[in-house]
């Protein structure tokens, strides 16, 4: 969070990751910190959020839960990886499409020693605390399907972030035909349209 409020900051406020192009090159140390983090959160091996995110899913597939339940839990986990992979994809690589004359960059110290320190913890952090709540080896013995499967979720989530990310969209789209009714649905309560006395588009 820490990574993405600096990114966000140095854009000018802007959450759009389409401005985000190849934020790589201005802001190094934020990036490493930003890409660990997120492979933590997508329960990548060895990092903070694998011992964790393991572990739990780990426990569902030994457990006697509802199908529905075990769908649930697969999914969302597919899904922070594609969204994490789609962030990861859209502010790595390619053109940065902010304003040409505007120059960021990561020389702030005090948000750089928090990133390095919480970078550390990410890296670290679930090693440590794994040797000190289970003194003793925990083993979950699981056909090799459902073992793999957590991995298996991460990568397929990771590979759907991707496809997302090269998504063209044209002009041809439904919802440009009907873009009256989708704007008049989408604003806040109709309130615009109610407030100016239907005036406002």
């Amino acid at each position: 969070f820490m990574c993405a409020g600096s990114m966000i900051h140095n854009l000018k406020d802007s959450q759009d990751i389409r401005f985000m192009g190849s934020i790589v090159n201005f802001m190094p140390l934020t990036s490493v910190c930003f890409n660990v983090s997120s492979l933590s959160l997508c329960g990548i091996p060895f990092l903070a959020g694998f011992y964790s995110k393991d572990l739990i899913l780990e426990m569902v597939c030994l457990s006697w839960i509802n199908c529905l339940i075990f769908f649930f839990y697969f999914v969302s986990t597919g899904l922070t990886a594609s969204y994490s992979f789609r962030l990861f994809y859209y502010s790595m690589s390619g053109d940065n499409n902010f304003y040409s004359s505007f120059y960021f960059d990561d020389k702030s110290y005090y948000i750089s020693f928090g990133m390095l320190s919480l970078l550390f913890v990410a890296v670290f952090g679930g090693s440590f605390l794994s040797w000190l709540i289970f003194p003793i080896p925990y083993t979950i013995v699981l056909p090799y399907y459902l073992k793999l499967l957590t991995m298996l979720t991460v990568a397929l989530g990771s590979y759907l972030g991707y496809c997302f990310s090269n998504m063209n969209f044209s002009n041809d789209l439904f919802s440009f035909n009907v873009l009256f009714f989708v704007s008049f649905s989408g604003s806040m309560w109709f309130m615009p349209y109610l407030s100016t006395g239907f005036v406002s588009y």
